[in-house]
């Protein structure tokens, strides 16, 4: 359906140009800079009826690849783990999908409860006391995670943050922070895991926090217990990032001596979705339930002595007084929080460590075989989960290419990231025997 649109004429603008006090409509943005304008007309088709408008865009429709056609080993934080089919009819509900805020609790009472199961469902998982609402995403979370760090330490003014987190997340944090004045310091990798020798170095008495990725950016496993032990003896808070389907696996991060729990839900029943939106998860112990950002829901009892859930330990000054608040963000990602409850209920216990445990013999099959092939060099020999990183003896670009060919995303070229030749691959549950033996006969067929 073709929206009805009536643009103004000359007249009307003339008039509120006027009236807002600027010349011409340029000067509404003299503040982008002058590189980032658009210096040539775009070159935009003659208009056409909507009859010709819509067969033209089927058209165009046409020349698209079905995404269902092709096999894809990305990851890099999101990946293609199987989402039953049980979350789409529970999310297509009309209470679901159309709900708002619940500052009303006394009709939103299923909203509520449906939050609460989530934040009861992250704690088991990760092993902690308390889960907020949900956040923006992994990246956000890791961010808020600093925060809290710096709430926590008076005087804090710098914090750790390993080379093994995700690129993308380390440049949030460092957003976050810039106008702070808080240092964020880079905690460097040996032999593809965090070097906590070099960040005894780099710490200092006023080092607020560190976070670290496990299974790091790179698919490798981080020694959890020595991050805690480190972080207790130098006074600071140990903020871990985790794959949510590793800790099937994993003892949880709260057992092994982890203040603050983060990570991206995506993999928790939340499709690919083109990259988003997806929610980002933070657990942390009793001691920090008070400086936790966003919604806290929490049981109570009404007027009838019944159950009954409400917002609770939210600061008034996230809504109002924001320059005195913690944090800004006020809200959480409701309906793909739901998404990770529905997928997690679905599952199970058993059925969440038959993921884990696929996803891992998956990945090193196809380690193995990719490394039979002569065309891959190992790049680190330490424990991976279901992401490996392995380096190409040829062009990876031209490799990558070849595998589209095929049907197959093989992986993330890391040369973008400043380590030339090396791909990043990961392998979910969905992938087939067939599917990684086609990918490894593609790889040979390349390297011939």
């Amino acid at each position: 359906m073709i929206h009805r649109y009536i643009p103004k004429g000359d007249g009307e603008k003339e008039k509120m140009l006027e009236k807002i006090g600027v010349e011409s409509i340029d000067d509404l943005f003299v503040d982008i800079p002058k590189e980032l304008k658009l210096t040539e007309p775009l070159k935009i088709p003659e208009a056409m009826s909507e009859l010709d408008l819509l067969r033209r865009a089927q058209e165009l429709g046409e020349k698209n690849i079905p995404i269902t056609s092709r096999v894809s080993f990305l990851g890099a934080g999101v990946y293609d783990h199987y989402v039953p089919l049980l979350i789409d009819h529970i999310i297509s509900r009309s209470e679901f999908y159309t709900s708002y805020t619940p500052y009303q609790p006394e009709i939103a009472q299923g909203t509520l409860q449906a939050i609460f199961e989530y934040q009861t469902l992250i704690c088991r998982l990760t092993g902690m006391d308390i889960s907020n609402a949900s956040m923006y995403e992994g990246a956000s979370a890791a961010a808020e995670a600093l925060l809290i760090a710096l709430a926590d330490k008076r005087k804090s003014n710098n914090v750790l943050v390993s080379a093994g987190m995700h690129p993308d997340a380390i440049q949030v944090i460092k957003t976050y922070l810039h106008y702070r004045d808080v240092e964020v310091r880079e905690v460097p990798l040996k032999d593809g895991h965090t070097d906590l020798e070099a960040a005894k170095e780099l710490a200092d008495e006023h080092t607020a926090g560190m976070v670290m990725q496990n299974p790091n950016f790179f698919g490798e496993m981080e020694d959890v217990p020595s991050f805690a032990t480190f972080a207790k003896d130098n006074k600071m808070l140990s903020i871990l990032s985790v794959d949510p389907i590793s800790l099937a696996l994993l003892e949880p991060p709260g057992k092994q001596g982890i203040d603050l729990v983060i990570g991206d839900g995506q993999a928790l029943g939340n499709g690919l979705n083109f990259g988003g939106p997806y929610l980002g998860f933070l657990a942390v112990n009793k001691k920090h339930m008070r400086k936790m950002p966003g919604r806290l829901v929490g049981v109570s009892k009404d007027t009838e002595g019944k159950r009954a859930f409400v917002l609770t330990l939210q600061a008034r000054e996230q809504h109002i007084r924001r320059y005195k608040a913690t944090s800004n963000i006020c809200t959480n990602m409701s309906l793909n929080a739901l998404m990770a409850s529905v997928y997690l209920n679905t599952l199970g216990k058993e059925g969440m460590r038959e993921v884990a445990i696929q996803s891992l013999s998956k990945s090193h099959y196809l380690y193995n075989g990719l490394l039979e092939t002569g065309a891959f060099e190992e790049v680190f020999s330490t424990p991976f989960f279901k992401e490996f990183t392995l380096k190409y003896k040829g062009d990876v670009k031209k490799l990558l290419a070849k595998l589209l060919e095929c049907n197959i995303v093989g992986g993330l070229d890391l040369s973008d990231y400043g380590r030339e030749g090396e791909i990043l691959v990961a392998v979910t549950e969905k992938r087939t025997k067939e599917e990684m033996d086609r990918y490894i006969a593609c790889v040979k067929e390349v390297s011939a």
